[in-house]
């Protein structure tokens, strides 16, 4: 599940940047990951964030980031530039965003019941693909109807 809010997408100024894909996801332990696509060969470092909330793994990540350039720059090395582009498994873009909306909010824009969306966003259960599909284009129409809210 893609998202661009608050996380979405982090910029640091500069011509041709990368897009890269970043991955959050949750722990066993309750812990949250972030971590690069090592299947992308476009960055020439590895980054990686933890924390125990999504806000502050994310914010770990973006640190690593920065002492990943900062360090580049000491070895004079060329270091390249990225653009995130943050990835949630289930469980952690759920527990993460019931702060701006509730579970029963979510049931009733994708139709899953609220108490197997609570098995997901704490981790008990684990949606199936097509699941994840339901709740991606919910989220994804739910977004694009807010984008065309104006107010008079």
């Amino acid at each position: 599940m893609e998202t661009g809010i608050p996380f979405g997408k982090i910029q640091i100024p500069e011509k041709n940047m990368n897009k890269v894909k970043a991955f959050i996801e949750r722990g066993n332990d309750g812990t949250y990951g972030v971590y690069v696509d090592l299947e992308d060969d476009s960055l020439n470092y590895g980054i990686h964030g933890d924390g125990d909330t999504v806000k502050e793994a994310v914010e770990d990540f973006m640190t690593g980031y920065l002492e990943m350039k900062q360090l580049y720059k000491e070895e004079e090395k060329h270091f390249i530039e990225a653009e995130f582009v943050f990835h949630y498994d289930t469980a952690s873009f759920l527990n993460y965003y019931t702060n701006y909306f509730s579970l029963a909010g979510l049931s009733r824009l994708t139709g899953i019941n609220q108490r197997q969306l609570s098995h997901y966003s704490n981790g008990t259960r684990n949606p199936s693909k097509q699941t994840i599909q339901k709740i991606d284009n919910a989220i994804y129409k739910f977004g694009n109807n807010l984008c065309k809210v104006q107010f008079i």
